[in-house]
């Protein structure tokens, strides 16, 4: 456990500059600033301080009499008391009860490890769309400056009788609109990075550096069902019935007798009127105690709740472990939908580009057919974008899978 503690502390010792670019690079960043991911930490840490506590022996009693008339003996009266006792619990029961807090402080852990994994997938449901926009802008911006080489087209034609005044008009408006969508994604991003550095706990207008591409790669393959098995959650569920399988034991153990050893001091003064053998000698009795648990219905108790809580975290690991296979197999369907529609759009651009080429050429020789060049562009615009919709949609749900499955990083 305590090996568990350094490997954090460790991993927090990590810094990352402002300039990481990678989503990995601002998951550590989070992993490192994100109070509440650190609150859960400090709540595992104050779980594995309840460890020595039931682990250790109550107090010992001390107590001291006086006697305010002494009691008069054979060797003197006695003037004074002390008594010193130490009970000790049934045998087992501290480690039992140690067995308890243990596993109850690794199921701490195992929360801390869930909410780590919970602010992974949170910034790359931000991540993504904010990727996807930048990719926006990069996609807009090339389709404006098609659109002005295309204006400049429209007007020289229109200029040597060869076309309209109407298709450098048509133009003119998809390039004002091309342009407010531009700056419509710019203010976009400036939201989405607000969102984004409060999940990092940075000031909200803190630059977020991204350079890589929205892209799908090999390596984003699907991680097995079976990995759902070390999700942190489910774990820290189990961890919970063996802690109540182990408070049985504790409740049993506790409903023994406990016994306790002790000794007492007594202090004895002299006789004046005589000399005997021992005259004043102080008083030393050793002593053993035994409690006797007859009230038995708090220790019954005990036991019960301890068994009825089994059931309940068994219950509620069932409920559990269905959820996530559910949600496994509910966003591996839809990164299948999302492949396929991936493969559609490439298949649908790469048709658009060769038809624009081809509706481009046709429209510098002759003049003609330039609403059709403009309809197809829009076309291609849209392919794209779809694209991009669901190349995020395949990340997010990838993203989700792998919460399910305790992916680490």
């Amino acid at each position: 456990m305590r090996t568990i503690a350094l490997s954090f502390l460790l991993l927090l010792g990590i810094s990352f500059s402002a300039a990481s670019q990678s989503l990995e690079d601002y998951f550590r960043i989070g992993a490192e600033n994100n109070p509440g991911l650190q609150a859960k930490y400090k709540a595992f840490e104050a779980a594995m301080e309840k460890i020595p506590q039931v682990g250790s022996l109550q107090d010992p009693n001390l107590t001291f009499g006086y006697f305010v008339s002494p009691v008069e003996t054979r060797v003197g009266p006695q003037k004074a008391r002390f008594s010193l006792t130490q009970m000790f619990p049934w045998f087992g029961t501290l480690r039992a009860q140690e067995d308890v807090a243990s596993l109850m402080a690794e199921a701490k852990y195992q929360e801390f490890l869930d909410a780590k994994n919970q602010l992974y997938n949170q910034l790359a449901a931000v991540y993504y769309p904010l990727l996807e926009t930048h990719e926006l802008i990069a996609i807009e911006q090339e389709n404006l400056r098609i659109l002005e080489t295309y204006y400049s087209l429209a007007t020289s034609k229109f200029e040597n009788g060869k076309g309209s005044l109407a298709d450098a008009l048509r133009v003119d408006i998809m390039i004002q609109a091309s342009k407010t969508n531009i700056d419509v994604l710019k203010m976009k991003i400036k939201g989405s990075n607000s969102w984004f550095n409060s999940l990092l706990s940075r000031s909200h207008d803190s630059p977020v550096e991204i350079s890589e591409k929205l892209e799908i790669s090999a390596a984003d393959r699907m991680i097995l069902p079976d990995s759902i098995q070390t999700n942190p959650l489910l774990e820290s569920v189990e961890l919970k019935i063996q802690a109540s399988e182990a408070s049985v034991l504790v409740a049993q153990k506790q409903g023994m007798p406990k016994l306790g050893a002790g000794v007492d001091y007594v202090l004895v003064g002299e006789r004046k009127d005589m000399d005997l053998p021992d005259n004043g000698k102080n008083v030393l009795m050793p002593m053993i105690t035994m409690s006797l648990p007859i009230f038995r219905g708090k220790y019954k108790g005990a036991q019960k709740e301890a068994e009825l809580m089994q059931e309940s975290y068994q219950m509620e690991k069932a409920e559990l472990n269905n959820k996530l296979y559910g949600s496994y197999y509910r966003y591996s369907s839809e990164i299948q939908i999302q492949e396929n529609l991936i493969s559609l759009y490439d298949k649908q651009v790469v048709t658009s580009e060769q038809t624009l080429e081809l509706l481009y050429n046709g429209y510098s020789n002759s003049g003609k057919d330039f609403e059709e060049v403009l309809r197809v562009q829009q076309q291609l615009l849209e392919f794209q974008k779809m694209k991009l919709k669901a190349m995020v949609a395949y990340q997010t749900s990838l993203a989700q899978i792998n919460y399910v499955t305790a992916k680490t990083y």
